[in-house]
């Protein structure tokens, strides 16, 4: 799995756009949707556990009473504050502060595509494995709840679902990934998409 994340999140990797958003599969309201937003720089980790017999996905539920995203499933992460070096520092910082998930089991791999949002924020999402061992402790203000998805299962494209909503004035189209009693999608599932990109695009070349 090293050497497969390390060749499929190269900056030569020809399904990296460089540029994602939560309107791509909206075609011409692309543009009204993320017209005038101003963007915060943010940062997730997307943390591939290596557990014994398949990898898994560690995901988080938020809490119902947040401003935003009030009770979606999300990678751990937030805004990069003035004190975090870097987006890799910001995305493991707010994975400790969110989970309490110790940056001592946490290998950064490379990143996939910036993600711009509706609601402001330009996140880089930073991949990571992660050792087994490590323990979650949750910051209840902020997250209901951590959870572990096949690997496999939010890889496999036709567990890529497309659902839709009307949003400012116009219908709007998204991915979703539904799992157990749990509904991932919007930037999340698209994130999960782009990681299925580059590593289908490696191995298709893989002789």
């Amino acid at each position: 799995m090293r050497d497969l994340l390390a060749r499929a999140l190269s900056a030569d990797n020809p399904a990296a756009r460089g540029r994602r958003s939560d309107y791509d599969l909206n075609g011409t309201a692309k543009a009204e949707f993320l017209k005038d937003v101003t963007l915060r720089q943010a940062a997730v980790l997307v943390p591939i556990v290596e557990r014994a017999n398949a990898y898994t996905i560690l995901l988080t539920k938020r809490t119902e009473h947040l401003p935003k995203h009030a009770g979606q499933v999300s990678f751990p992460g937030g805004a990069v504050d003035p004190a975090d070096r870097d987006a890799v520092d910001a995305a493991l910082r707010e994975a400790e502060e969110e989970i309490g998930l110790n940056r001592s089991y946490v290998d950064v791999c490379g990143f996939l595509d910036e993600y711009r949002t509706g609601t402001g924020f330009s996140i880089t999402p930073v991949v990571a494995l992660v050792r087994p061992g490590f323990t979650i402790t949750l910051q209840p203000d902020e997250v209901d709840s951590a959870f572990e998805v096949p690997f496999d299962f939010l890889m496999d494209r036709r567990n890529h679902k497309r659902q839709s909503a009307f949003w400012k004035g116009q219908m709007r189209e998204y991915y979703a990934m539904p799992y157990m009693d749990y509904h991932i999608w919007g930037a999340t599932a698209a994130m999960l998409v782009n990681l299925c990109d580059v590593l289908d695009a490696v191995q298709e070349t893989t002789p």
